[in-house]
């Protein structure tokens, strides 16, 4: 199985087979690492290896001390068996040292990529609706911050907290051979250790997923500022910005100092606790020593594991707030992984051909928080190569029917039969490779424009691309760059015009041979002569292609086999550009008003 499938697998068994539990966060924390096991029981195998010279060293010290306080003819040998054993055990540490952490950052990498996969897989999954609901900042600070925190969380438990309590549970095993009076003693530490814990449990809880919220905001600030720096500078809005900001990190601030306080306070709880408790331990087996109860040199063998034991506990103490945070990360990432508002497209008739005939019957549409309807009562017959223009002013309903065509909106109530399928029940991931879109706002990525064209069709040879090129009214314009196709866009396409982007969008589109062209007013943001040299393109574009198209410009429509009036969520006239100026209704009113 190649990386890609495992990806694929990981996914579908923490989706599909309803791994991740929104209640239970250590349930999802152990579902995220099913496959790994194996590699999670090696390296703590190999833990106990390389960490043995620890739980050795003070038993062969005690034995020293004892031997040397009475010493007889016997003990050279001992002392000599005693060293020995000591470098062997030291020796090994560093092979088994690379093995243990080998296989737990094999193991917990892979865990971080899968995850990262996971989210985006699901993000491509998502509905339109939620994507336009959900910040782009906060998506980031998703994958990015909070599955770092993950990670950060699965290091501290595997190499941290389960040696800790590997270490106890040794140390104590060792110490219950040698004597129950002081295993009993050390044994009161635990009941200590789980009360602070629980003391601070709930407001470290509490804090971090303030701090992690407010963290998500800030990100989807910084992301918006980002976005909207041409505006503001535009307008000497850059103090305003600047304090919006600030008021943010004020708040990240104030909650991180507050997490921060809340750390603070527990971690020296731990260590004052813990310290009084080791002394007391000193005073305790001196005692015993004193009456004979233990040998001289088992002082320092039980302080040394006492001390040890305070510390692998003064450990857990201090990475529970570090776990508390990796906690609240699985349920910022569950978030998004258990969301079921994405568009189901499993088990549903997959399309292998299409002809372009749509048929809108009674169509309504309505958003969930919304009862209103943006579309109602909406009928129309498409055939297969024909154009159709939606018309209307802003919010009559036209950007929603091209989202039903598309397949991002389903009807509230009646049907989108495609070649006479309901498009409720086929897969759409399948239909949209018979379709193209071009939008308003033309989305470019920051590579070449060859990259851009040929978005994900590798296969596409130079004779086809070059076609194509011709076709857009790009040849002239891309044989005048330097680098020609190989010439870098800029992020989405900063370095190129408004036309440029457009008309290379055309060819994004053209050079996926669509049997269905979908238009979002393509050409209202261009300047006159960059709009002729869109419509040449637009031209080839749609040729014996099922089009549809909505426009802003009246004038630019004027070829359509149809056009449709919309006015608020309703059909209220449709004819060609000639029978709808002849009845001087609505169009012909807006015409005039571009006139």
């Amino acid at each position: 199985m190649n990386r890609d499938e495992q990806r694929k697998q990981y996914f579908e068994d923490l989706f599909v087979n309803k791994s991740l539990n929104n209640k239970n966060r250590f349930k999802s924390l152990i579902s995220l690492y099913k496959g790994n096991f194996s590699k999670i029981i090696l390296a703590i195998c190999f833990y106990i290896v390389k960490h043995s010279p620890t739980w050795v060293l003070p038993i062969v010290t005690a034995n020293i001390i004892t031997m040397v306080s009475s010493p007889n003819d016997s003990d050279f040998g001992k002392l000599a068996l005693n060293f020995t054993i000591v470098i062997i055990l030291l020796i090994q540490n560093i092979p088994f040292n690379a093995l243990y952490m080998k296989h737990l950052s094999l193991c917990v990498r892979q865990v971080e990529m899968s995850l990262r996969s996971s989210l985006v897989r699901k993000l491509q999954q998502l509905s339109i609706g939620y994507h336009k609901e959900l910040k782009s900042g906060k998506l980031q600070s998703k994958v990015l911050r909070d599955v770092e925190a993950i990670e950060f969380l699965s290091r501290n438990i595997i190499s941290s907290l389960i040696p800790a309590l590997i270490n106890i549970v040794i140390f104590i095993i060792i110490i219950s051979f040698r004597s129950l009076t002081v295993t009993t003693f050390f044994l009161f530490l635990i009941p200590l250790s789980v009360f602070l814990m629980t003391a601070f449990k709930k407001n470290i809880k509490a804090s971090n997923s303030e701090f992690r919220k407010e963290i998500e905001d800030m990100s989807a600030k910084v992301s918006e500022m980002v976005q909207m720096i041409p505006i503001t500078r535009a307008h000497a809005l850059e103090a305003v910005e600047i304090s919006k900001i600030d008021n943010q990190l004020e708040k990240v601030e104030k909650k991180g100092f507050k997490l921060d306080m809340i750390t603070a306070y527990f971690g020296a709880c731990s260590w004052v606790s813990f310290q009084i408790f080791s002394v007391v331990c000193l005073m305790f087996t001196t005692y015993l020593a004193y009456n004979g109860s233990i040998p001289i040199g088992d002082i320092v063998l039980y302080q040394t594991y006492f001390t040890t034991i305070v510390n692998q506990i003064a450990n857990i103490t201090n990475i529970y707030p570090n776990i508390a945070k990796g906690f609240e990360s699985i349920d910022s990432v569950t978030e998004i992984l258990l969301v079921d508002d994405i568009e189901k497209n499993q088990g549903k008739k997959r399309v292998k051909e299409v002809n372009g005939n749509f048929i809108f019957d009674n169509v309504d549409f309505h958003y969930l928080l919304n009862q209103e309807p943006v579309v109602s009562n909406f009928n129309l017959e498409v055939k297969a190569g024909e154009c159709i223009a939606f018309v209307g002013e802003s919010g009559a309903g036209k950007s929603t029917i091209l989202n039903l065509i598309v397949g991002f909106n389903q009807p509230s109530k009646g049907k989108v039969l495609l070649d006479g399928m309901d498009m409720s029940e086929i897969d759409l991931r399948s239909y949209r490779k018979f379709l193209s879109v071009v939008p308003q706002n033309n989305i470019l990525f920051s590579g070449t424009i060859r990259d851009n064209i040929m978005y994900g069709l590798p296969n596409i040879t130079e004779e086809e691309l070059n076609k194509v090129i011709e076709l857009s009214n790009l040849k002239n314009f891309i044989r005048e760059l330097p680098n020609g196709l190989e010439t870098i866009v800029g992020e989405q396409g900063s370095t190129l015009s408004g036309g440029q982007k457009q008309r290379i969008a055309i060819a994004r589109a053209m050079i996926r041979n669509p049997k269905i062209i979908v238009l979002d007013e393509a050409t209202s943001a261009l300047d006159t002569i960059s709009e002729f040299h869109v419509q040449k393109a637009m031209e080839e574009l749609i040729k014996d292609r099922t089009t549809f198209i909505v426009a802003h410009r009246l004038s630019t429509i004027r070829d359509a086999d149809r056009i449709v009036v919309m006015k608020k969520g309703q059909c209220i006239e449709i004819g060609t550009y000639e029978e709808l100026m002849n009845s001087q209704g609505e169009f012909y009113n807006m015409h005039r008003l571009q006139a």
